[in-house]
């Protein structure tokens, strides 16, 4: 199964900034739609950002003009750029993934480790 990892998450003061990184590994497999989302202590797990194959992206409203996703479909990695963060912005961030996987025949969504983001100072 195609597994994801997560880099770049740590402490940073409001008004930082941070980059996320998430890497697809696994054999025959292609990536649809990737995403960044966060879960804050006793809160539900919420979207962050979308991006799609082509390059289309989709935001939640928190963090417009703030944060920014992108991706390298040669890598199967995808990046959350975080600037002028908040202390709101803390949480874990968690990468996901459509995997359309060749291996097995099937298709299915993905989740990274999750990284730790901490904003405070």
């Amino acid at each position: 199964q195609v597994q994801l990892v997560e880099s770049g998450g740590g402490l940073v003061q409001p008004g930082g900034s941070l980059r996320l990184s998430c890497a697809a590994s696994g054999s025959s497999f292609s990536i649809n739609v990737m995403g960044w989302y966060r879960q804050a202590p006793g809160k539900q797990r919420d979207l962050v950002a979308l991006i799609t194959s082509g390059g289309s992206t989709n935001y939640a409203n928190s963090v417009k003009g703030r944060f920014t996703i992108s991706r390298d479909n040669a890598m199967n990695t995808v990046y959350l750029q975080m600037n002028s963060l908040k202390p709101e912005d803390t949480a874990v961030y968690y990468c996901n993934a459509s995997i359309v996987d060749y291996s097995v025949g099937m298709e299915y969504e993905t989740w990274g480790q999750g990284t730790q983001v901490t904003v405070s100072s």
